[in-house]
């Protein structure tokens, strides 16, 4: 069964899966979400991903309607039945069907889903050369830590990257950069690794997590600390790190090469050394 789809406890094609359109998380966006990849076939950080939807789900007071052994269990079923190679695991939680209107009730019962797609792996070349990216600014709201199923602000600062023919849009809020569109962004200057602190402006990614521990562990000092737009045009390395896109270097923002024009000797070593994370 590819492409394979759940709903509130029921496995079924993806082609046949179907919720109401009164759902509030079609009609405002009251829902959140989370990625997981596989390595080998199988699931990378589950707990540290369900723990993070954990926190979503309880920062917009929605009930979390399975414990994390039974979350666990479900993917690992979901895999099965697709069997793909490598897969990426879709899971949303919404507050649920009602008649339309902005306030809701406590009784009402949450709509979960989860998809199961093919994932191929990120050509080899890509992270050898190196993306493209551009700025713009942060019009997202105030609570980015939270990740919410509303991502209209990032699906137009993705376009804007797309249309501009690059990579990723970095977003810059008050003149200081948070993260980029679908990723974590970090910056090499002075042999020190900077990155933007967790709280209510970033989405703080599992794989952000695992790189910083694997940099403070290889002895690169780390920084948590907003940088300047400044900043960031005049580092040395500028890398992103997610799910799906691991640890790949920026090569240029704005049109401007960043350090050499290459990814540098810092992307490269945390980029390996979080593969041998994934074996």
């Amino acid at each position: 069964m590819p492409e394979t789809a759940f709903i509130n406890g029921r496995f079924l094609p993806l082609a046949a899966a179907t919720v109401s359109i009164e759902d509030r998380g079609f009609q405002f966006g009251d829902g959140v979400y989370e990625v997981i990849r596989t390595y080998g076939g199988r699931p990378f950080k589950v707990e540290a991903h369900l723990a993070r939807l954990e926190h979503s789900a309880q920062a917009i007071g929605l009930r979390q309607p399975y414990a994390r052994e039974r979350w666990a269990q479900y993917i690992l079923e979901g895999l099965r039945l697709a069997a793909f190679p490598e897969a990426k695991i879709y899971l949303q939680i919404t507050r649920g069907m009602a008649p339309r209107d902005h306030a809701y009730t406590q009784e009402l019962e949450p709509t979960v889903v989860m998809t199961v797609r093919d994932l191929r792996p990120q050509d080899p070349t890509l992270q050898a050369a190196g993306v493209l990216a551009m700025t713009t600014e942060d019009i997202r709201w105030g609570r980015c830590d939270i990740k919410s199923v509303n991502l209209l602000a990032n699906v137009l600062a993705r376009q804007q990257a797309k249309q501009a023919g690059v990579f990723e849009a970095i977003l810059i809020r008050e003149g200081r950069m948070t993260e980029g569109a679908v990723s974590n962004v970090m910056v090499v200057r002075d042999g020190i690794l900077v990155t933007a602190p967790e709280g209510a402006h970033i989405l703080s990614g599992v794989t952000r997590g695992i790189v910083l521990d694997l940099a403070r562990r290889g002895g690169l000092p780390v920084e948590e600390r907003y940088c300047s737009r400044q900043e960031l045009m005049g580092a040395a390395e500028v890398f992103l790190t997610g799910t799906t896109v691991e640890v790949l270097g920026v090569v240029g923002i704005d049109g401007k090469p960043i350090g050499s024009g290459a990814p540098g000797p810092v992307t490269h070593n945390l980029a390996k050394r979080f593969q041998e994370q994934t074996g």
